[in-house]
């Protein structure tokens, strides 16, 4: 009898130690804060340098007159949008690179480098005999004026030659981020930046509205030439075209491209609806869409540490230690959001006079500042975990969750709020719903298991 009891208090310690082993396992390593910051700190520099030169070109243009910057206008919205869907060069090789790295396979991790800037150059040049050909009835498409569309095309004509450029710049910060540098990216970016700021007003001055282009080429051509010299010195292998890797990349692209297109989409109905109000609501909706588009930089910087540190332990089979990246990165997310919306609430009052005094403005304001707040603290999860499920590749469940969350939630609510005059509270309160699904579906597709597949390398379907 006492050794049948103290055979079977023998099992239970065994199955308490193994229940204990499991759940240590299923924590997983964590993550510290220094390692997180390190990688998102610099990444948000580079997040941030194209909309502060772009803010620097936009001063410097103004100064030439009101028809130079409707030209500018024109010309840097059609060539942002262009690169903007082309963002999966940087995400998309740091989903694979970073896989690779995690599993030891540090070579290949830079050789998926060398297949993203053949994409990038290939893409690119595509991209840029486009608008060389059709920049003049684009732009008249967009400003309906012949004086200021020939402007505009001019400004196009040159500045295509950046398009190219910006995508080798985009897949160079794809493969050093799956490696895990982001400070080289930043320095490498400050190298290009630099320069093309200190020209851009002498450029200008010089050759008018075509020099801010010249400026932005000539940054643009030394940031990327950095990015090849690099790649150039760390890559040993073949420099040939791998048409299945790049096949596969560009799978994973589409889906990331259909993704920011259901963003695009978004942004402009919303402008579209707004303008409906009148002139005062549209105004204070570019104020809340620039606060917002500036927000999310900072939450997207936190994005990319987790989308780094995620594909890497998914490529060492870690699966537990991906589940703390996204716990981790989450907590630091969070924070980051609570202490920019605890900011917007206390200080609400200044940071709107930043932009305006109009009375009007400030009215239709009002609500939609409540729901901005929101929309950060959420935030702050869902890009956290955003990063967490691009890392593991599950590109194709983000673009269907984002056209989901666009179709079921922010258009519905966008186009009541011109049927019972909601104004700019209902556009906004579409947007909040939006990420509130978005929200929903990435913390239960995190909590499930279909995201983490483990491996060097995930193809795309």
């Amino acid at each position: 009898m006492a050794a049948e009891s103290t055979r079977k208090s023998t099992q239970k310690s065994r199955q308490r130690t193994r229940t204990n082993q499991h759940a240590s396992d299923t924590r997983g390593p964590e993550v510290s804060a220094r390692t997180i910051l390190a990688l998102a700190l610099p990444a948000l520099g580079v997040l941030a340098a194209n909309p502060l030169y772009l803010l620097l070109d936009t001063a410097v243009v103004g100064r030439l007159g009101t028809a130079q910057l409707a030209a500018l206008a024109a010309g840097t919205t059609i060539q942002s949008t262009v690169t903007t869907q082309l963002t999966f060069l940087s995400y998309g090789t740091t989903a694979r690179s970073s896989r690779l790295f995690g599993a030891g396979k540090r070579d290949e991790a830079i050789a998926e480098g060398v297949q993203a800037t053949w994409v990038a150059l290939l893409v690119g040049l595509g991209l840029a005999t486009i608008i060389w050909l059709f920049a003049q009835p684009i732009a008249f498409a967009l400003t309906n004026d012949h004086e200021t569309a020939a402007q505009a095309a001019r400004w196009m004509h040159v500045a295509a030659i950046a398009i190219p450029l910006t995508l080798i710049i985009m897949a160079g910060n794809g493969w050093m981020r799956g490696i895990q540098n982001t400070r080289l990216p930043f320095l490498l970016t400050l190298c290009g930046l630099v320069p093309g700021a200190i020209a851009l007003p002498f450029l200008v001055q010089r050759f008018g509205l075509v020099g801010s282009a010249v400026a932005n080429v000539l940054g643009m051509g030394i940031t990327a030439s950095l990015f090849l010299a690099v790649l150039i010195r760390k890559h040993d292998g073949s420099w040939a075209p791998r048409w299945a890797v790049m096949r596969d990349q560009l799978v994973l692209g589409r889906d990331l491209i259909l993704r920011s297109l259901s963003f695009q989409i978004s942004f402009l109905a919303a402008a579209a609806v707004a303008g409906r109000f009148g002139v005062a609501t549209l105004a204070a909706h570019q104020i809340l869409l620039q606060l917002w588009n500036f927000l999310t930089l900072v939450l997207d910087s936190m994005a990319i540490a987790a989308q780094t540190l995620t594909g890497a332990s998914l490529g060492k089979g870690r699966v537990a230690e991906a589940r703390s990246v996204g716990v981790q990165t989450t907590r630091f997310s969070v924070g980051f959001g609570v202490v920019l919306a605890t900011i917007f609430v206390l200080f609400h009052a200044p940071l709107k006079a930043i932009f305006t005094s109009d009375d009007a403005v400030l009215s239709a304001l009002y609500t939609p500042w409540w729901l901005l707040i929101a929309m950060i603290l959420v935030g702050g999860v869902v890009f956290a975990l955003d990063g967490v499920l691009l890392g593991a590749s599950d590109a194709a469940f983000l673009r269907n969750l984002t056209i989901v969350s666009v179709l079921g939630a922010f258009l519905p609510l966008t186009l009541l709020s011109v049927v019972f005059g909601w104004g700019l509270a209902g556009i906004w309160a579409g947007h909040l719903a939006s990420v509130v699904l978005r929200l929903v579906g990435v913390v239960v597709r995190f909590r499930g298991d279909a995201w983490a597949r483990t491996g060097a390398s995930t193809r795309a379907s």
